[in-house]
């Protein structure tokens, strides 16, 4: 009897101190997250104040920094729309259609693809894909330049928003496939079997029993995805022929905040240096707010969760 309630003794201490560190954890990451958006703001102050002809561009800080939040969005958008189709493809061919051993060796690659450093993709596509994409850049600015986004002359170098797009979107696709793998691995066998019982054809089960149950998890992927496409830095840094915002995708121009902030950032300094954190707190904000609305999104369809 003693024993019991010594051992009952221990294990609720153990769920306090775990209770405790638990709420620690939680806690010290919303002081980090404080701390960082105090950080930027303080030190972005000098640019919100400053005379307007003396920020880039002389127009202002607003005017300096809406032309390369429309070119962050632009590119993130472009991978999202590459990415999103393939990703969940790859990630229900591999839980549903494929063979087991090729599932296990088609998830290890895609895996894999998570792990190269984005340097490497920069350099992959300055070095192979940006040459290769010339030839497509002119044909669609000689047959399809009506289309502003497809409007010529196109970049001989290749180094273009629509380049960019591309390698940001096989950045994210690991992202979205494992994610969206796992999600479709967790739908009820039962609803699945009793699906294909009633007669469904088996895309007729996936999308009675698999897509409703996979929906929220599948929009979290892409929201992640999101983010890393709206932070990504050396790789459109290396690949992107920043210039001024334009509409065409194939011509040399338009910029991210982050590639703009990583290749002004060693030499500003002054006012110069608080445009940039400037620009880090916009991008900061973006990101929050893509979160906050992934978060409304998938509270919506709550009832589908995994945990239910």
């Amino acid at each position: 009897m003693s024993q019991t309630l010594t051992e009952t003794g221990r294990g609720r201490t153990g769920d306090k101190v775990f209770s405790g560190l638990t709420l620690a954890a939680g806690c010290l990451i919303l002081f980090v997250l404080f701390c960082v958006a105090a950080f930027l703001l303080w030190q972005a102050l000098p640019t919100f104040g400053a005379d307007p002809s003396a920020i880039s561009g002389g127009n202002g800080f607003w005017a300096y920094i809406w032309p390369i939040v429309i070119g962050t969005l632009i590119a993130a958008a472009i991978a999202l729309v590459l990415a999103t189709p393939v990703g969940v493809g790859v990630a229900l061919f591999i839980s549903h259609y494929a063979p087991r051993r090729l599932a296990q060796g088609l998830g290890y690659v895609v895996d894999l693809l998570a792990a190269i450093p984005s340097v490497v993709y920069g350099a992959w596509g300055i070095a192979v894909l940006a040459p290769a994409l010339v030839g497509p850049y002119t044909w669609l600015a000689e047959n399809a330049g009506w289309i502003p986004i497809f409007e010529g002359p196109a970049s001989q170098t290749g180094k273009t928003m629509l380049t960019a797009g591309i390698v940001l979107s096989v950045m994210i696709l690991p992202i979205i496939t494992s994610l969206s793998r796992e999600i479709f691995l967790q739908a009820p066998k039962l609803h699945e079997e009793a699906a294909l019982a009633m007669g469904a054809t088996r895309w007729e089960m996936i999308k009675m029993a698999v897509f409703p149950f996979a929906r929220p998890g599948v929009i979290s992927a892409v929201m992640l995805g999101l983010g890393r496409a709206l932070g990504e830095t050396m790789a459109v840094a290396m690949v992107l022929s920043g210039g001024g915002l334009i509409a065409s995708l194939i011509k040399s121009g338009n910029q991210t905040i982050a590639a703009e902030v990583a290749l002004n950032f060693p030499e500003a300094y002054g006012l110069r240096l608080s445009e940039l954190i400037a620009a880090g707190l916009v991008l900061f904000l973006i990101t929050l707010a893509v979160n906050m609305i992934a978060r409304w999104i998938i509270s919506r369809h709550k009832e589908f969760s995994g945990a239910n």
